[in-house]
């Protein structure tokens, strides 16, 4: 047998199993939690059309790089949503109409974080830490263009969970 092979711990024949459905656990957890974000990502990506946008996902890290930029933050706006959504099922009763006021109040709440609170830290806490990407100086317009970008992400990221909490809040549910 060769050395190095003799040093590594023997398995089981019924770790094997364990170990292989617990990997495939981590990897749907790790698709389910990007894929919201990568649909945003496409369906908002005609947004990208706008000079300052891009100068924003190009001045983000890797710098100079507009579409990993875009498609990382799409994906981290994404969370506050997959989170409220995680937390409906955990916390809440699936009997009556419990799911489908969670699946509300989590676009919502998702809505307001996205459309109000990313352009808020976009425009005043990003050139505080030296991020300088907006050549127009943050005006009106800046501001406008990102509400009008969050509006859009939220309203493509309410879509589903909508669509869910109507269906839910019909009699038999899901």
């Amino acid at each position: 047998m060769v050395p190095a092979l003799a040093a590594l711990p023997s398995l089981s024949p019924l770790a094997v199993p364990a170990i292989a459905d617990s990997i495939l656990g981590w990897l749907w957890t790790a698709a389910l939690l990007l894929f919201p974000g990568l649909v945003a990502a496409g369906l908002c990506a005609p947004l990208l059309a706008a000079a300052r946008l891009r100068a924003l996902f190009r001045a983000l890290p890797p710098e100079g790089r507009v579409v990993p930029s875009y498609v990382a933050v799409s994906v981290g706006l994404s969370v506050p949503y997959a989170v409220g959504v995680l937390l409906t099922v955990w916390l809440v009763d699936s009997a009556g109409p419990g799911w489908s006021e969670g699946f509300l109040d989590t676009a919502l709440f998702g809505a307001v974080l996205v459309a109000l609170v990313a352009p808020a830290v976009a425009v005043l806490g990003l050139p505080r830490i030296g991020v300088d990407w907006d050549p127009t100086g943050y005006g009106p317009s800046t501001w406008l263009l990102l509400v009008a970008a969050g509006l859009w992400y939220a309203l493509v990221a309410a879509v589903p969970l909508v669509a869910l909490a109507v269906g839910m809040a019909l009699p038999g549910g899901y």
